[in-house]
């Protein structure tokens, strides 16, 4: 797709390109995401510690699920999802290797780009998504900005990000919140965003944190250091999540050696980053507010999966499809949008964003997209509350598990390296196989390709501890939810490509899936 040169921002520069037909009434939309955030370390969650004020009255201005859930908990896969409205098992993304496999008809950033929208990237990709698809692109990753800062501070604070080899720091970071990439982003952000002032924008704000390398400057870094909650989990309760946790944390002590000696200071340093985040989405949205844009932007908040944290003796994510790697905080605030007070009720996943962008800017819901607009409810419309009543996730790339009696040299694999502090969660023990979850209410599913079978009530067991799944007395529960995995299973085969010749395609105006409303 040929790339459009309009509104280019360079050193302070805009071009107008009048071609753009856009109209005034149309909402500025700003998706901020955020890496490897759990849903449950929010105030409105009830934790303990108020780590994301500003996120939280945003919020309460708006409409907020904590039934949540990503595509699968993964970068790559999840923001797949995210961009095309489709399942990793439909876009053929199912690993952080397969970007370049990305399947689908349109995309977000095609649908509105017909519309007329501006539309910009600042942050974190880690997508099929290349520079000429955007007007404007500034690339930060976990090392920094892609290239050249621009500054010589920038450019120093990024090579201290590189020396923490995706790990952590167990000091103030050098430079002060200038020198923080979430910062630096905000301000290219906000200049952007004043060069294109007068039409509608699309922003994906995208920030790499609080994703490791665990790191933060001064006050964030000591902010919660006398404050923290304690686990809820420790190692020993690892042996019983089984083999995938206790090989994860074998090679993460490895790659990150003495790290479980270390939960307490990087679970402190991840509530400050949390923090740090918070502040600068703050003053985001007061520059918007500084140029009377506020009012008419549509601001959605969300993460593409979770972080242990901690739990289970562990940092990072991969070994499962535990809440507090895939369940995720998602909001929607700004015009139109129901002021709620409490979480909504509805079963959502990141897959149905894209098509509520399409019903909120009046375009058709792509073909092969398998998401449901989620716009009725925002609105506080009717909707069918069955069609929201459970909602599916996906984990692995597919062929035989990896387990220990397989190789376990997991330096030629690249899980580790020689280097002191480099570990990869990602690899082919933590991704192998197939494994899906369904969860409806207080219930969750878990069911692999070996027939082995997970059930938790999530309100008396919330870090999933108690398998209940070969237990007689919850036998029926069981089945109820087998069959609702196998319904999701079954309706969220990829249409695509729709038949060429005589046969109607029936499609619900908000791309439900189980009801026609």
């Amino acid at each position: 797709m040929k790339h459009r040169t309009i509104f280019p921002y360079c050193v302070g520069t805009c071009i107008a390109i009048s071609s753009l037909q856009a109209k005034e009434k149309s909402p500025n939309i700003v998706l901020i995401m955020t890496d490897q955030q759990r849903a449950d370390f929010l105030a409105r969650e009830g934790y303990p510690i108020d780590t994301m004020p500003f996120v939280d009255e945003l919020a309460s201005n708006g409409t907020w699920f904590n039934k949540a859930y990503t595509s699968s908990p993964a970068s790559v896969p999840a923001r797949t999802s995210l961009l095309t409205g489709r399942f990793p098992k439909a876009t053929h993304v199912r690993s952080n290797q397969n970007e370049v496999d990305a399947y689908f008809e349109k995309d977000m950033f095609h649908v509105l780009e017909e519309k007329g929208y501006a539309t910009a990237l600042v942050g974190k990709n880690h997508s099929y998504l290349r520079s000429d698809r955007l007007d404007y692109w500034s690339e930060y990753n976990h090392g920094g900005k892609v290239g050249s800062s621009g500054t010589e501070k920038g450019d120093a604070f990024d090579r201290f990000l590189k020396e923490t080899q995706l790990y952590a720091s167990f000091e103030p970071a050098p430079g002060g919140i200038e020198s923080q990439p979430v910062y630096r982003m905000v301000d290219e952000a906000t200049e952007w965003i004043k060069h294109v002032k007068g039409h509608p924008f699309m922003l994906w704000l995208s920030f790499a944190e609080p994703h490791n390398p665990y790191q933060t400057c001064e006050p964030y870094f000591s902010m919660f250091r006398d404050k923290l909650p304690s686990l809820q989990t420790s190692a020993k309760d690892r042996r019983m999540k089984g083999e995938r946790y206790e090989t994860l944390a074998e090679m993460m002590e490895l790659g990150h050696v003495g790290y479980s000696q270390q939960l307490d200071e990087l679970h402190s340093i991840y509530l400050g980053m949390m923090r740090m985040i918070d502040d600068q989405i703050r003053r985001f949205t007061d520059n918007l507010k500084n140029q009377d844009l506020y009012d008419n932007t549509i601001f959605i908040f969300i993460s593409d999966h979770g972080d242990y944290v901690g739990e289970y003796g562990l940092m990072k994510k991969g070994a499962g499809l535990d809440e507090i790697a895939s369940r995720i905080p998602m909001q929607w605030s700004g015009p139109g949008i129901k002021t709620s007070g409490r979480p909504h009720n509805a079963h959502v996943s990141m897959v149905d964003i894209f098509p509520t962008i399409c019903e909120i800017i009046n375009v058709p819901i792509p073909a092969g997209a398998q998401g449901r607009s989620l716009w009725p409810l925002l609105q506080g419309k009717p909707y069918p509350e069955k069609e929201f009543e459970s909602i599916y996730v996906e984990h692995g790339y597919g062929g035989q598990f990896y387990s220990k009696k397989d190789d376990t040299d997991y330096l030629t694999e690249g899980a580790i390296t020689k280097n002191k502090y480099f570990f990869d969660e990602l690899n082919s023990w933590t991704q192998s196989g197939f494994t899906k979850m369904v969860r409806k209410g207080d219930w969750k599913l878990i069911f692999d390709m070996e027939g082995n079978g997970q059930l938790y009530n999530l309100r008396r067991d919330p870090l999933e501890l108690k398998n209940l799944f070969e237990i007689k007395k919850y036998s029926q529960t069981k089945t109820n939810l087998l069959q609702e995995l196998l319904k999701w299973e079954i309706a969220t085969g990829d249409p695509l490509p729709l038949p060429r010749r005589r046969y109607h395609f029936k499609k619900n105006e908000h791309n439900y899936m189980f009801n026609d409303m």
